[in-house]
């Protein structure tokens, strides 16, 4: 029982590499790479160099070589395997760590915020109809106005006014003029008179020029200074005669009675996407109820029949100061249609405003007019009397949409409308973080849920036995490993169960020796036999040191190889002294064959034998593990120290004196 304790603790201490994954490294001059990775599923590029990551079966061996002089085994690797490292890294699925805080108040606050979310999301998809699919309005509008109007006209007597002088003389598209003012100047026929003041005031002659005229003018001055009333004079002209002479509107209107007319607006409107025709002159609707009836807006809101006068009224202007000058005014008609079956619904809804600025001391040229003139002959010559005509115009403008149900709008409203649970979490984050609800659950939580990554800048980790921190280095081209300074120094992350099962594995080995001697395990016996016949060596055969004239000037335990590699070049002490690998422990921990047989077999309990090969790079593992701890420090990459990776293979060579490197998670 106490044996298989420790072996429990051993395993524990150092696990193997999963069996399904073999990763070759490079072979150089001096042999394997003596790096082992901590990450999951690594392939490393180096220098003159390339690594494969490949899936192997139990046993098998993958090599490769430095570009030129290529193994066997690495020129028979098809050329896809070599881009497939590349496919891998597509073929990932990443989520984002969650970290579960068992509380009620947290739980309730959670539910209770959802909740009221939900509810916003349900209102605002009812409220705006989120849930419909919309197609914009288009159609055509046309009016008829009907009215009939008498006036008293200055110059021309009482006069009656039909339609066709009220609007017949201005229409455009979507809109209708009516008249309500007007200034006449009769009886007009060519020839000369003298230019209306202050325009062509002259003294002189010289002050007039032949042939001018401007934008002001009446017509074309002839070069006479001619009288224009008794105190002045003005330049004459060859225009209309006489010409017009007031510039004023008459007040008040001389037709504001055009307030009782009325007109028909007939709206035709369609919505493409859903095929889908309607008119303002509803279906229900009978010529009986056209002609009787006239909108209002509380008791007949529907009716396409309007009276001018209501019209300047719901516009919030006064009809009798409007027509003086005359202005625009806009008829909206808003469609808002619903075309589901269940909530039909396609009526106008009539709106009414003024358009132009309607302050004469604000704008120049307020409101709106234009000149018409009418013709006739008396006594072969041609006359006419010229209409300077101030009235409203009416622009119809159509607004609207329809809207029906459409799965695809409400899925994409759901979608859309789920980040805003988010909101829940950010408040709740935010609650624990500013230490509102648990000074205590803010510092647990902060653990659990970061974590500090750094940047990864080629970091190796050093370990030197005469020292109790790990050291972080950069990967250097020029300098030693050695002798480069170190980034930073950290504490050997382990724990209780390395500690424990470090005191068994000596333990560990003098039991297994005993069951041998007592005829059992035979498995160990034969395998321990077979090594000493193979290798000529056995577990605790002491290193022999390397002779100073061999002993490169960086190592300071004396059992160091040379190598031409900067990264290569590291011993494991940092000052003079006693080599890591003369170490009592260091046989027991990473050279014991039954140990590294019994790690192996706890991956493949039925594997017969295990070759040299996987033995050597299971010791590297075991060597990362005691040395390095669980993990490294900011993800560095650890290093083998010189003398321990050939103490290694001298324990278990290759036969053919060529060696892999290993790297695995």
């Amino acid at each position: 029982m106490g044996f298989m304790w420790q072996l429990s603790n051993y395993m524990a201490l150092f696990p193997p590499p999963p069996p399904q994954l073999q990763l070759a490294a490079v072979a150089d001059h001096q042999g394997e790479v003596p790096f082992i990775s901590n990450k999951p599923y690594v392939v490393c590029c180096r220098r003159r160099h390339v690594v494969i990551m490949r899936r192997a079966a139990q046993g098998s061996r993958v090599a490769a070589g430095r570009p030129g002089r290529r193994s066997s085994s690495a020129a028979a690797i098809p050329q896809f395997l070599k881009m497939a490292c590349g496919l891998i890294n597509l073929c990932v699925y990443e989520t984002n760590k969650r970290v579960k805080i068992k509380s009620v108040r947290l739980g309730a606050l959670k539910w209770t915020l959802n909740g009221a979310v939900l509810l916003f999301i349900c209102f605002m998809m009812l409220w705006n109809k989120e849930y419909q699919d919309y197609d914009f309005v288009s159609s055509s509008v046309t009016t008829k106005v009907k009215g009939v109007a008498q006036a008293s006209i200055p110059g021309v007597g009482d006069a009656v006014w039909d339609v066709v002088d009220h609007s017949g003389l201005a229409q455009g598209k979507n809109s209708f003029f009516v008249a309500t003012n007007v200034f006449v100047t009769k009886n007009q026929k060519q020839g000369k008179c003298p230019e209306v003041a202050p325009g062509g005031l002259c003294q002189t002659d010289k002050d007039c020029r032949k042939g001018f005229s401007d934008q002001h003018s009446h017509g074309i001055q002839t070069g006479s200074c001619v009288k224009s009333d008794v105190l002045r004079k003005t330049c004459e002209v060859s225009a209309w005669c006489p010409v017009e002479n007031r510039k004023s509107p008459p007040r008040p209107a001389l037709l504001a009675s055009a307030e009782n007319f009325t007109v028909l607006v007939k709206n035709n409107i369609r919505f493409p996407s859903f095929s889908y025709i309607r008119r303002n002159i509803l279906p229900e609707m009978t010529d009986k109820d056209l002609k009787g009836c006239l909108y209002n807006r509380y008791t007949n809101p529907l009716c396409p029949i309007f009276r001018l006068g209501d019209i300047v009224h719901e516009a919030k202007e006064k009809f009798s100061d409007m027509a003086v000058e005359g202005g625009v005014i806009g008829i909206q008609i808003d469609w808002n249609c619903d075309l589901n079956r269940f909530f039909h619904s396609c009526v106008p809804k009539y709106s009414f405003r003024r358009l132009d600025e309607k302050e004469s001391n604000r704008t120049l040229y307020p409101g709106l007019n234009f000149r018409f003139a009418r013709y006739s002959t008396i006594n072969g010559v041609e006359h006419r009397t010229l209409f300077k005509v101030y009235g409203i115009r009416f622009d119809v403008m159509v607004f609207g949409k329809a809207g029906k149900f459409s799965i695809i709008q409400l899925i994409i409203y759901i979608g859309s409308t789920l980040s805003y649970y988010a909101l829940t979490t950010v408040f709740i984050d935010w609650l624990i973080g500013t230490n509102c609800y648990s000074r205590k659950a803010n510092h647990s939580c902060s653990e659990k849920q970061c974590e500090s990554v750094h940047e990864q800048k080629n970091l190796l980790c050093v370990s030197f036995v005469d020292e109790d921190q790990l050291r972080v280095v950069k990967m250097s081209r020029n300098k030693r490993l050695q002798e480069t300074k170190s980034l930073s120094q950290h504490r050997r992350k382990g724990n209780l169960v390395d500690t424990r099962a470090l005191l068994g594995v000596l333990q560990s080995e003098q039991n297994i020796n005993a069951l041998i001697q007592n005829g059992q395990c035979n498995e160990f016996k034969a395998a321990r036999a077979l090594s000493t016949e193979h290798s000529g060596l056995v577990t605790d055969t002491p290193l022999l040191e390397i002779s100073s004239s061999r002993c490169p000037d960086w190592c300071q335990c004396g059992c160091c190889h040379s190598s031409t590699s900067f990264h290569e070049q590291l011993c494991c002490r940092k000052s003079k002294g006693r080599c890591i690998t003369t170490s009592s422990l260091f046989p027991a921990l990473v050279l014991s064959r039954s140990i590294l047989e019994i790690t192996l077999l706890y991956v493949a309990p039925l594997a017969d034998q295990h070759k040299d090969d996987q033995l050597r790079q299971q010791a590297y593992a075991q060597y990362i593990k005691w040395r390095f701890g669980d993990c490294t420090p900011m993800d560095a990459v650890p290093v083998i120290p010189s003398c321990c990776v050939w103490r290694i293979r001298e324990q278990y060579p290759s036969p053919d004196g060529k060696y892999s490197g290993l790297i695995f998670c």
